[in-house]
């Protein structure tokens, strides 16, 4: 589940990819902390349902900055540590934290109902909304996110974990794609770069 338990292969290709969009197509901005992937031709949009049964896109959050990470509610570390991160994020910008959307894309919907959902993200903060689709939506999203997710199952078979990319990608307000936030990343320098986000 943590990133030493993904498939080394799977993880430095992942890396490479976002150095090389880093590199070769996106603006490089000194102020960011995070992974600046302005210009990236990936992740441009999603179609999928928030734990309360509303269909959703990427413009339906048109004016906030959106932050989105992928993960399952069964996820004993980087899951929940993430989401508590970014719900002290929250708190800490104030009035501002109103302009902040987080969103949370299971990549284990056979499990994580809209039902559980519904129940798993208020525990971190209301404003937050849990995004899911089925088997084939799930794949889709995953693969236009360059996110890396695989079933491990146990040793008797009965119960499974899933190892995943553990990264945030963060919109800005028009809806573009500008950041990565590794995980574990300093929060006062997320903060800093969700607040240059917010300003412009």
């Amino acid at each position: 589940m943590t990133r030493s338990n993904i498939p080394l292969r799977n993880w430095l290709i992942g890396l490479l990819t976002v150095v090389l969009l880093t590199a070769c197509g996106g603006k490089q901005t000194a102020e960011f902390k995070s992974t600046d992937i302005t210009g990236a031709d990936f992740g441009q949009d999603f179609h999928l349902t928030d734990h309360n049964g509303k269909p959703r896109k990427l413009a339906d959050f048109r004016g906030k900055v959106v932050m989105m990470f992928f993960g399952y509610t069964h996820c004993p570390d980087v899951c929940p540590t993430t989401l508590t991160e970014m719900a002290l994020l929250i708190k800490q910008l104030g009035k501002a934290g109103e302009k902040v959307q987080v969103l949370f894309v299971t990549v284990d919907p056979a499990r994580d109902t809209p039902e559980l959902l519904a129940q798993y993200m208020p525990a971190f903060n209301p404003g937050f909304l849990g995004l899911y689709g089925d088997e084939a939506a799930t794949a889709k999203v995953a693969k236009d996110f360059h996110i890396f997710y695989q079933k491990q199952p146990s040793a008797d078979g009965k119960r499974y974990t899933i190892d995943h990319s553990a990264g945030t990608y963060v919109f800005d307000k028009n809806g573009r794609l500008r950041l990565f936030m590794r995980y574990g990343q300093n929060l006062d320098d997320i903060e800093h770069d969700v607040k240059i986000l917010l300003s412009s």
